[in-house]
């Protein structure tokens, strides 16, 4: 019986680590998506706690606070502008409308106070749902003023 001779294969190259070129490739590639990531980051606009929503009048700005398709603080807030600041105070009433996309709901008030300055605000607590908006109403005498609507 004759045995076979054995087989001779080509001997194979020691196993190689990642080599100086890959590994700086990989750093590369990597730091480069990190800075992609913060890129992204850094030029999306950032969260406001309270979005505002604000309304110019002919002698002033009426703004509205709080944070919006959310129950809870919300600020009306009337500032007269320049010359008009130190007219005669007035008393004005501050409050807020919702609406939805069946009805447009009746202002509900946080108060009447005098300007002081030239400017007045109140808050008060609103109960919202997360489908409705909001929008800043003010009353001087028969005159009613409103802010854009501001939607969630």
């Amino acid at each position: 019986m004759s045995v076979p001779a054995p087989r001779r294969t080509t001997p194979r190259p020691p196993a190689r680590r990642p080599d100086a070129r890959r590994r700086a490739r990989r750093v590369t590639v990597a730091t480069a998506a990190l800075c992609l990531v913060a890129a992204t980051a850094a030029a999306a606009p950032p969260a406001p706690p309270a979005p505002k929503g604000c309304g110019e009048l002919v002698r002033g700005q009426l703004c509205l606070q709080g944070p919006v398709g959310a129950d809870g603080m919300y600020t009306a807030a009337y500032r007269r502008n320049g010359s008009a600041a130190g007219l005669g105070e007035t008393a004005v009433r501050l409050g807020y409308q919702r609406k939805n996309d069946r009805i447009t709901a009746f202002p509900g008030w946080f108060g009447t106070r005098r300007t002081q300055g030239g400017a007045v605000g109140l808050s008060g607590r609103v109960e919202m749902l997360a489908e409705e908006c909001i929008r800043g109403v003010m009353e001087r005498g028969e005159t009613l003023y409103v802010t854009k609507w501001t939607c969630d």
